[in-house]
């Protein structure tokens, strides 16, 4: 689609582009070094490429989310304008930092032109450059979440303090304590709500398409949108342990200090209810499952979930409670598969993502080279910090002088020393997230490859939690269909073992591989196989 687009544009005369240019913070702008720099170096590629500039978008904000204003105003463009499909972005960390902008594009079939770094991406590019860009990606992401280590923290510390550190759900509020510290409390109108949605579902007599019913006709909505909570909401409110007083944060459970909903033995009736029979529940006190929310039903759409039988098999099967009805789904409840058969299957997939040490070698060496523009970047942001603190101990110093000869009073020093000291702090505080953040950057980013690599070996000497989050990290929308399992790689999981298949491909027929083959440079003709 591209390239047909691109033609097209060619026959009417200059390829229409985008330009988009990002700094990352207001200091970087107003110190005047990135924007107008990447718009200098974006219009003389265009000219050297022959594009014409259809228009310019410039975001000068952080990219934690994707809810940057000119990056999704670029997006509503492309929609709106089919003939334009290419994009113009000095490297990648400028044109998105985090996963969901990548896929963004990626729906959009655009052609990405990253100047600095010399690589031009569409979807006729090879895997092996779009899973590189894709670590690229991925170690840009883990370098804003490095920098948000001090609020992870801060909610861990909430947790270990009994304090739900994050949006309340449904039936309780956010407010602020009396000790002045975020807190969450029964909401009068929805508490009563949840309560009952409980106590009527654990009867037995109710599906989840019933329950969700009468709570609607309840009342029970989402409080700013005023729309009715769906039956998967609903699904998850009863699965919640939150509302016994119990909560996990980071696979720990906490005691919490909020007041509780429902008693912990109506919490784990309900749960009974919910496997089908009255099984050890998904999440029981005693045992993690490896596999548990990690599958649906292709059937139904409905949960996988496990239960132990005679006290130490586990198996596991679909809960069966779909909104479209039980009779066509009651025959999904009847069918188990062994946790052992599901660990083999699993395996095998993950067998899919391994390479050689020779190619991890070269790949590494890649990504070095390629990153040495962030690594500046990088030491800018931490010159930056250290001339603001170095600025301000001195205020400090001539404004101590100046009380000292009396041209200031006691109370505007203390005012202004005491603001200027909390500044300081902030300053000694980002400079120590840019360094932890800088040394991990690179090293991230090889571990993901080694992670990859080295997956399955990983996968068989893990314990079942982290069996879960190592699959929850490369794969998504996993199915379960009779004992069988389908699976999607997440992004760049794809790309990598679409070249790795490539790779055995070209080792199979007996070609010597070499750094330099074409199954690695994305970047050469696709003729040269």
């Amino acid at each position: 689609m591209v390239k047909k687009a691109v033609q097209t544009a060619i026959r009417g005369g200059l390829v229409k582009a985008l330009l988009y240019a990002r700094v990352s913070s207001k200091e970087q702008e107003k110190e005047g070094f990135s924007i107008p720099a990447q718009c200098k170096l974006l219009r003389e590629y265009a000219a050297q490429k022959q594009f014409g500039i259809a228009q310019e978008f410039i975001d000068v904000e952080t990219a934690k989310s994707s809810g940057r204003t000119n990056f999704n105003e670029m997006v509503k463009y492309l929609r709106k304008h089919p003939g334009v499909r290419v994009i113009l972005v000095e490297k990648t960390d400028r044109l998105y930092r985090n996963l969901k902008d990548w896929v963004t594009l990626d729906e959009l079939d655009v052609e990405i032109h990253l100047a600095k770094e010399g690589v031009i991406l569409s979807q006729d590019s090879r895997s092996s450059e779009k899973f590189m860009h894709g670590i690229k990606v991925l170690m840009a992401k883990n370098y804003i979440d490095n920098l948000s280590e001090e609020a992870r923290k801060g909610q861990m510390e909430k947790a270990e303090q009994g304090i739900w550190p994050t949006k309340a759900p449904l039936g309780y509020l956010n407010v602020t304590g009396g000790d002045g510290k975020k807190v969450i409390e029964p909401d009068p109108e929805q508490a009563p709500m949840i309560t009952r949605l409980f106590e009527r579902y654990s009867t037995g007599a109710y599906s989840l398409k019933a329950i969700a019913k009468a709570a609607h006709a309840e009342g029970l909505v989402y409080p700013k949108s005023g729309n009715p909570v769906p039956v998967s909401t609903v699904h998850s409110i009863l699965r919640n342990r939150l509302y016994t007083g119990l909560f996990r944060w980071n696979g720990k459970l906490h005691h919490g200090k909020h007041e509780p909903l429902v008693s912990i033995e109506l919490w784990e009736r309900v749960q009974g209810v919910l496997t089908g029979r009255h099984a050890t529940p998904i999440h029981s006190y005693g045992y993690e499952f490896a596999f548990g929310g990690l599958m649906t039903c292709a059937k139904c759409g409905c949960a996988v979930v496990a239960e132990i039988k005679k006290g130490k098999y586990i198996y596991y099967h679909c809960t069966g409670h779909s909104d479209k009805g039980r009779g066509g789904y009651a025959e999904c409840r009847r069918k188990y598969v062994r946790e052992e058969a599901l660990e083999e299957t699993f395996g095998a997939l993950l067998d899919k993502l391994h390479f050689d040490e020779e190619v991890l070698d070269w790949v590494r060496d890649a990504l070095k080279a390629s990153h040495a523009d962030e690594r500046k970047e990088q030491e800018q942001a931490i010159q930056r910090c250290q001339k603001e603190h170095k600025r301000l101990e001195d205020r400090l110093q001539a404004m101590y002088l100046d009380k000292l000869d009396g041209r200031i009073d006691s109370a505007f020093y203390d005012r202004m020393s005491a603001q200027w000291r909390v500044e300081q702090t902030r300053l000694l505080r980002e400079l120590e997230r840019h360094g932890d953040a800088g040394e991990s950057y690179m090293e991230e980013g090889v571990r993901l490859l080694e992670l990859a690599r080295n997956a399955r070996q990983l996968f068989a000497k893990q314990a079942p939690g982290e069996k879960k989050r190592l699959l929850n990290l490369l794969l998504s929308n996993c199915t379960w269909d009779d004992g069988e399992v389908c699976a999607v790689f997440r992004q760049p999981f794809d790309l990598l073992v679409e070249t790795t298949t490539a790779l055995s491909s070209v080792q199979a027929s007996g070609a010597v591989l070499s750094k330099g083959h074409p199954v690695w440079l994305g970047n050469l003709d696709s003729n040269q196989d």
